[in-house]
C-alpha cells in the first residue's frame, strides 16, 4: 500500500485517487502516523456488504429436507498384525 503525506495527498489528489482506483488502496498519514486509507467504491461495498451467518445460509439452502444416511459403521475393531523388527 502507498503512503502518503497529508500535504502530499491534498496536493496529489486525483492522483491518490486514481492510484486507489487503478492499483490498490492508498493510505495518508498525519503527523507520522497512518490516519486514513483512501480504498475504491466497490472495494468499499464489498467489505462493507451485510454478511450471511451460518444459519441463514443453511435455511436458505438448495438442500433442506434432504435426508442423509449418516449411521456409524458398529462392527468391531478389525485385527491387524504388526511387523516386528
Amino acid at each position: 500500500m502507498a503512503v502518503w503525506q497529508l500535504q502530499q495527498a491534498k496536493a496529489q489528489l486525483s492522483e491518490v485517487v486514481k492510484m486507489a482506483l487503478e492499483i490498490e488502496p492508498q493510505q495518508i498519514t498525519l503527523h507520522g502516523k497512518p490516519a486514513v486509507v483512501v480504498i475504491a467504491q466497490a472495494d468499499y461495498n464489498r467489505l462493507t456488504q451485510a454478511r450471511v451467518g451460518l444459519v441463514d445460509l443453511m435455511r436458505t439452502s438448495p438442500f433442506i429436507g434432504v435426508e442423509l444416511d449418516l449411521e456409524r459403521d458398529k462392527s468391531l475393531t478389525r485385527a491387524i498384525k504388526l511387523k516386528s523388527e
